[in-house]
């Protein structure tokens, strides 16, 4: 039976793929790696690099393919993403019907696989849609979570208190509700909208890398700063990944 190890490497540091992750690159005839356009291109280059780290197996095969982009025109959210997962298994399917039997291949997805990514739903999507025969494997990889509260040198929770994690969208239509709100996914940079004095911001950009911004303080104080630091790291790069922490309140408050 053909096998796919769908591996999280991390942020964009090397230094963040774990021995785990480095086994399960080895054990595959071959690594898809993702093309996704123009100025993205520092995207493919850090998955290249992780493999010429880490690939010691000489036959070890590197298959690019170029990753469709998501159209929103005349669809909600929910159809666009699921149009676009559709693309995306269609050509899953041809990497992996391409296998040689009893093969195995490989994903690299940026962080963890389980956290706002959806290989594992696409594969999952393949298996249900295709005749092909095959299993997998998911190995987790650092998240952008966990490096932003490394880079700030902060716990994410309050003592006792739970953490939300939300995406961009979903702040704009609820606000900020909780002690502590990790937010992902926000092209449209909704903190900048919150209006509460009491809330502080931990924020960090291209975490992990060379490039990494963070910058953390009352929200109200420094969210135009953000907002243009953000618009200038996004011009001089092409894209930016970026993610935060709203956080009210502090320790052993009840």
């Amino acid at each position: 039976m053909k096998h796919i190890n769908i591996i999280g490497i991390g942020t964009g540091n090397p230094e963040h793929v774990t021995i785990q992750a480095i086994n399960a690159m080895n054990a595959a005839e071959v690594i898809f790696l993702p093309l996704k356009g123009a100025g993205k291109e520092e995207l493919a280059e850090v998955r290249r690099e992780i493999c010429e780290r880490y690939v010691t197996r000489p036959d070890i095969r590197i298959s690019e393919f170029e990753v469709p982009q998501r159209q929103t025109a005349d669809r909600s959210y929910t159809q666009s993403v699921d149009a676009w997962h559709g693309e995306i298994a269609t050509i899953y399917g041809e990497l992996i019907s391409g296998l040689p039997d009893g093969g195995t291949g490989a994903f690299l997805v940026w962080g963890d696989p389980s956290l706002y990514d959806s290989t594992i739903r696409i594969i999952e999507r393949v298996r249900q849609a295709n005749s092909i025969d095959f299993d997998y494997s998911v190995v987790p990889g650092i998240t952008s979570i966990q490096a932003l509260a490394a880079s700030h040198k902060i716990p994410l929770n309050l003592v006792g208190k739970p953490v939300e994690i939300t995406t961009g969208r979903r702040l704009a239509r609820d606000g900020l509700q909780g002690d502590s709100t990790v937010v992902m996914l926000d092209g449209e940079q909704v903190f900048a909208k919150i209006d509460d004095p009491d809330a502080e911001i931990f924020w960090g950009a291209y975490l992990g890398t060379k490039d990494e911004i963070v910058r953390s303080g009352r929200l109200s104080d420094i969210a135009a700063d953000i907002l243009v630091l953000r618009a200038e790291a996004r011009q001089r790069h092409g894209w930016i990944m970026d993610i935060y922490l709203l956080r009210k309140g502090h320790d052993f408050e009840e």
